[in-house]
């Protein structure tokens, strides 16, 4: 995998070829963990949850992969870009363009057990999105923490591998990070009250 990483860091667009099937498992148990919070949507499965992040993946032009760990936070940010685009294209063609702030604590509840799956579950992911915007204007190491944690279910020793930074670290900026978005959040929807 190390072979790979940097031959791809130096130019070989095919080792990529080589290094997707060794991640794809990884990948796809991310994957899997996100349809399970979209659960009655199956439009977008898991499957092409995957192929949506390889396609953008091997779109980049000189990545700079360091190490596994780093390759899953930058599919992690992937997944996450895949999900919102998907989710505000439904909301735009159901809400007439329009979305509705949701409170932080509403969006893991209705990511995990909304009756309306495609239509609690889109809010949720697009509220999420636009705080996450506002927060990586304001520490962009959080913003990657909850990539990697939140949509790439990355463990804490990972994620802070990924990110070069301790596990500690992590923690504390994860534990920081659920609390800003939940202000801002809230804040947003008192805003728009």
């Amino acid at each position: 995998m190390t072979r790979l990483l940097e031959e791809i860091r130096a130019g070989d667009r095919s080792a990529f070829d080589e290094l997707f099937p060794l991640l794809y498992e990884e990948l796809h148990q991310a994957a899997e963990r996100q349809r399970r919070r979209w659960e009655g949507d199956e439009t977008l499965n898991t499957t092409a949850l995957v192929h949506e992040t390889y396609l953008r993946l091997v779109d980049q032009s000189g990545p700079q992969w360091e190490c596994r760990a780093h390759f899953l936070a930058v599919a992690s940010r992937a997944m996450r870009q895949i999900l919102i685009n998907y989710a505000k294209r439904k909301t735009a063609a159901k809400r007439g363009g329009r979305t509705r702030p949701v409170p932080f604590h509403e969006i893991e509840t209705a990511l995990k057990e909304a009756e309306d799956p495609s239509a609690a579950r889109d809010e949720a992911l697009v509220a999420l999105d636009e705080s996450l915007r506002r927060l990586e204007a304001v520490d962009t190491r959080q913003c990657r923490i909850v990539e990697c944690r939140f949509f790439g279910g990355m463990t804490i020793p990972d994620t802070a591998e990924a990110l070069g930074i301790s596990p500690v670290t992590v923690k504390r900026s994860w534990a920081t990070a659920q609390a800003w978005l939940y202000r801002d959040i809230k804040q947003a929807l008192e805003r728009s009250a």
